[in-house]
């Protein structure tokens, strides 16, 4: 594994302009600035050796200091193309948490190319708000998530103003992002409601 790959070149540029920059996860830009966000890039090519990968980072977030390491994101650009075998790494990894004990400490949250709601229709935008340039594992501590909760005013409100958001800026424009050919300094055009 490595933290200089392209692709987490790409993730990192991801989170500043959308993540952060859009506001999805009002939470991120704080540890990103203090650089307490680990991004990394599994050298996965199958489902297997994904697996191994997000147990090793599991593994190196829980014994890493959270003041210096406070969350992961494990890029995984040559493997888990599809997104029903990325599911499929992902409960895996899910319920290794559980039977390490884990569960009630970490979780995962998740993020793919081709992620899609099972309540939206296909081509909406709002499947924007977990996807990213590649597959993606942020593995997160949950003293971090119930803290910054505990701080903000209505976070249960928090995925649905993000869907309207990745609405207003339109799925071309998204895809543009995605895609590390979207200008970071152009605001985007806001389409009607």
């Amino acid at each position: 594994m490595t933290g200089d790959c392209p692709a987490a070149l790409l993730l990192q540029r991801w989170v500043e302009r959308l993540v952060i920059g859009e506001g999805l996860c009002p939470f991120a830009a704080r540890p990103m600035a203090a650089g307490r966000v680990r991004i990394t890039c599994s050298d996965a090519i199958n489902a297997d050796d994904a697996y191994r990968d997000v147990l090793a980072e599991v593994e190196q977030l829980w014994i890493s200091d959270a003041a210096l390491v406070e969350t992961t994101l494990l890029a995984v650009p040559g493997a888990l193309a599809e997104f029903a075998d990325y599911l499929d790494v992902l409960d895996a990894c899910e319920e290794a948490l559980d039977e390490l004990g884990l569960a009630s400490e970490l979780q995962i949250a998740s993020f793919h190319p081709h992620y899609l709601f099972a309540d939206e229709a296909e081509g909406d935008a709002s499947h924007y708000t977990n996807r990213s340039p590649c597959p993606v594992f942020h593995l997160i501590r949950q003293e971090s998530i119930t803290r910054a909760l505990a701080n903000w005013p209505d976070p249960e409100e928090i995925p649905s103003r993000n869907r309207r958001r990745m609405r207003e800026l339109g799925v071309d424009y998204l895809r543009s992002l995605n895609a590390g050919l979207a200008d970071p300094d152009r605001t985007p055009t806001r389409h009607p409601r």
